[in-house]
């Protein structure tokens, strides 16, 4: 066993020279053999082992008998014992929480305390190859994605340094050779056998049949989760420098927007870790519903024909495909009232619109017109001119037209965006005749009396 941990630890680089080593002890045969395998050696790697233990309150008298034993174990081998009781219950109801997550939380929240207490470079806890195999088979049956679908790292960042499992190489079986060598008797945790617990069903029913078609599944198993690890960290690189590229987020109004063809152009792998992205960035956490069925909902939005559509995620995100985009954006953000405005326009004077632009009025006799901007007679208007957006059944007409066209119609013709339609600035006069929608329609005053003072309007979009 001793030689298969060495060699790991040496091909994964788990442990430097002069380190100060953590380590996780229940007082079960996994964390008292990979305490004493790291006591033992302690000289080969020059480090300073010391050892941590809780009790989670959750098993009563036994629960502080693990700790004790533990204590005991430390004073024979003379190895620095730190400890704490944790309080899972009240934390868990506080919270909230599931007793394991709530458990899990206090207890890692421990270990980094004491990790910046010594200012310890690694925490070795003692998961093993047999563990690693129930994770992958759980992480299987409850994962509908590849990225979901991991097992337990060798080595990841924490607190003030790295979490490392050296016996993620060796079997259950090979751990308890080893402590009968070192003629230790463990402490057993009789909820490992509770077959409620889903991980204890497959260590109880499942393993056995898979060990007895492969007795090494669990290297196969670890060498599985290593290059699923290698390729994942790629893709996910990848993806985050397409998301750098193409997506653009507003931090203030917490929307997300990218042009879907320059999208769709990207390998669907991307785009699948892409799509999580920026849920991970619109999130602050992810909804316990979200799903497989709204990445299939999502998929379904950006390859429709339809040029308008939307679907709804959890918390209120809606996703709306306008035209060539797809805006991610909070349904609770969405105010009608502040999208809508009506102000006066005084000639001469000017009226700045929501998103910074302006309509600058004055009175002159400058007749030339462009797409920004429109002039009329006095005489052929109500005053004064109004700038409002749109409302229920508005309608206008203009030269060529046979009767008038809905507004909303226009704006589809146009292929005006969905959330822009809301806030397009209209000029009407006092009787509500439209007779500018701004940058996109001209209408003509049903007045033809061409008297008075000629008005000439300015639209100036913001910077």
């Amino acid at each position: 066993m001793e030689k298969c941990v060495f060699k790991f630890i040496n091909q994964h680089q788990l442990i430097k020279k002069g380190a100060t080593v953590l380590v996780g002890v229940s007082g079960g045969a996994d964390s008292i053999a990979l305490l004493h395998f790291l006591h033992s050696n302690r000289n080969r790697w020059e480090i300073n082992v010391v050892a941590l233990s809780v009790d989670h309150q959750l098993r009563g008298e036994e629960s502080l008998l693990d700790l004790e034993f533990v204590r005991d174990i430390c004073n024979k081998w003379g190895i620095p014992f730190v400890s704490d009781s944790l309080d899972v219950k009240a934390y868990k109801e506080r919270n909230r929480l599931g007793t394991e997550v709530a458990a899990r939380r206090l207890r890692y929240q421990f270990f980094s305390e004491q990790m910046e207490a010594f200012q310890a470079d690694y925490l070795a806890l003692g998961h093993h190859g047999d563990d690693q195999i129930e994770t992958m088979l759980m992480s299987l049956t409850r994962s509908a994605s590849s990225t979901a679908f991991s097992g337990i790292p060798v080595k990841r960042e924490f607190s003030t340094g790295w979490i490392i499992r050296p016996f993620l190489c060796i079997t259950k079986f090979d751990i308890e050779n080893y402590c009968k060598e070192i003629n230790i008797q463990p402490r057993i945790d009789e909820t490992n056998f509770d077959t409620t617990y889903t991980r204890n069903y497959f260590r109880k029913y499942i393993l056995p049949l898979i060990k007895e078609k492969n007795s090494n599944i669990h290297t196969t198993i670890q060498h599985l989760n290593e290059t699923l690890h290698e390729d994942e960290t790629f893709l996910q690189e990848e993806a985050s420098e397409m998301v750098k590229s193409l997506v653009e987020f507003d931090r203030k109004s917490n929307t997300a927007t990218f042009q879907i063809q320059t999208f769709k152009m990207r390998p669907r792998a991307l785009q699948r870790r892409a799509l999580h992205l920026i849920l991970n960035y619109l999130y602050n956490d992810l909804p316990s519903d979200l799903s497989y069925i709204h990445e299939e909902e999502f998929f379904s939005l950006l390859y429709s024909k339809k040029a308008n559509n939307r679907i709804d995620f959890p918390s209120q995100l809606r996703v709306e495909k306008s035209y060539e985009k797809i805006i991610f954006l909070f349904s609770d953000s969405l105010n009608e009232e502040d999208s809508t405005f009506h102000q006066l326009l005084t000639i001469p004077g000017e009226v700045t619109l929501p998103d910074g632009s302006v309509v600058s009025a004055q009175m002159n006799r400058n007749k030339e017109q462009n797409r920004v901007t429109y002039g009329f007679y006095s005489s052929q208007v109500a005053l004064p001119l109004h700038i409002r957006t749109r409302r229920p059944g508005d309608r206008m007409s203009w030269t060529g037209l046979n009767g008038s066209k809905k507004i909303k119609d226009i704006f589809i013709d146009e292929k005006i965006p969905i959330d822009k339609r809301n806030r397009w600035p209209i000029l009407v006069d006092n009787n509500g005749e439209i007779l500018w929608l701004i940058g996109l329609k001209k209408g003509n005053p049903k007045i033809t009396q061409m008297e008075g003072q000629w008005i000439q309007l300015q639209y100036t979009a913001a910077n």
